[in-house]
């Protein structure tokens, strides 16, 4: 829904090739099929539904709204709908939702199914998420002068200095979960560093910093890119690892057992598509606003190899190849969701045409 209401407006703006309205027609269709089958009657969302809208359990008896993040990529979908259409009823639906996620997070009550938070831990993924989702609700608040415009601006920058204060250490790396004891920091769920999630969460922190004024935060953001390319990026065979150690290489560290560590483990020596798709845009976007030309020479790196990599050697095909062995050969497997992946690549290229149009 968002996608097709950004290249709808891209369209309308001049700045991609196509019919608007074939686009416009595509994000009525979706917002109609989720307002009329995604909802539950507790306001929740639900995660997973069959292609004629039925609602579907992952395992049976679990339950329908198993993920806060299905509840917030609905937020974003109605918030691209509305800001297209200057639906104020659609906006207005969004915000209902999003401040019910608000106090769900502060209750402590939510799911987030496959990879539960970890007893005793802060995720990183969730101030992440919180972030984009507060700036989309706030772009648009502002284009419709909506009165809660400085409000979500605000709540942005308080999710801004989460990510940078708490889960940004001093050496510039991001902890995915951050431990409330100093006697869990040699576990594998503090240790280890996702460079992909990194890179994305920093081109949210320069977004808001750059309309806060707070120029502070996009110089470390630049640096904390530099340091997820520094562990992450493949010496041997290119492209970034999915997983690695604080210090580089191999995840290691006291293993508790979750879904998540076995996650990390498995899969830590993989290539995937996002985390390429969302490096190109935020070390271009990082350039843009610092002029660090280390930062250029990145971008440089990322688009060769993402380019030489992932599309299918059939360019008739016009698809992207999700999951690669560390050579860079296809794997036939689901990385984690079936569901979400491809949105980051179109967002990031739809990012940079926006970008590089400006």
């Amino acid at each position: 829904l968002w996608l097709w209401s950004k290249i709808a407006a891209m369209i309308s703006e001049g700045k991609l090739k196509g019919e608007a309205a074939e686009y416009y027609n595509h994000a009525d269709k979706t917002v109609h099929f989720l307002e009329e089958n995604v909802f539950l009657n507790n306001g929740n969302c639900a995660f997973l539904l069959t292609d004629a809208g039925e609602k579907k359990e992952i395992k049976s008896g679990e339950g329908f709204d198993i993920s806060i993040y299905a509840d917030l990529f609905i937020v974003i979908g109605l918030t691209g709908y509305a800001g297209l259409t200057k639906d104020l009823k659609r906006f207005e639906r969004a915000l209902t939702l999003y401040y019910d996620i608000v106090a769900r997070l502060k209750s402590g009550v939510m799911r987030t199914e496959p990879y539960p938070v970890p007893t005793g831990y802060r995720a990183h993924s969730i101030p992440m998420i919180m972030l984009h989702v507060t700036q989309e609700l706030a772009d648009v608040a502002n284009t419709l002068n909506h009165d809660k415009s400085k409000a979500l601006q605000q709540r942005g920058v308080a999710y801004m200095k989460t990510i940078m204060d708490d889960f940004s250490q001093d050496d510039y790396r991001v902890v995915e979960m951050l431990p409330r004891y100093q006697s869990e920091k040699n576990t594998l769920l503090y240790r280890h560093v996702n460079p992909g999630h990194t890179i994305e969460s920093m081109w949210f922190v320069m977004k808001s910093a750059r309309k806060d004024g707070k120029y502070e935060y996009i110089e470390k953001a630049s640096r904390v890119i530099n340091r997820a390319v520094e562990l992450g990026w493949d010496t041997d065979y290119g492209g970034l690892l999915r997983f690695v150690d604080a210090n580089g290489g191999k995840p290691k560290g006291e293993n508790k057992g979750t879904v998540y560590e076995k996650l990390v483990m498995d899969t830590w020596d993989t290539k995937l598509w996002w985390p390429h798709s969302e490096a190109l845009y935020a070390t271009l976007l990082a350039y843009n606003l610092t002029g660090d030309n280390q930062m250029l020479e990145i971008h440089k790196n990322f688009h060769e190899y993402t380019f030489k990599t992932f599309p299918h050697p059939d360019p008739s095909i016009g698809e992207w190849i999700q999951i690669r062995d560390r050579k860079g050969k296809p794997l036939n497997k689901v990385v984690a969701l079936p569901v979400k992946d491809p949105y980051h690549i179109l967002r990031n290229l739809l990012l940079i045409v926006d970008l590089l149009e400006k």
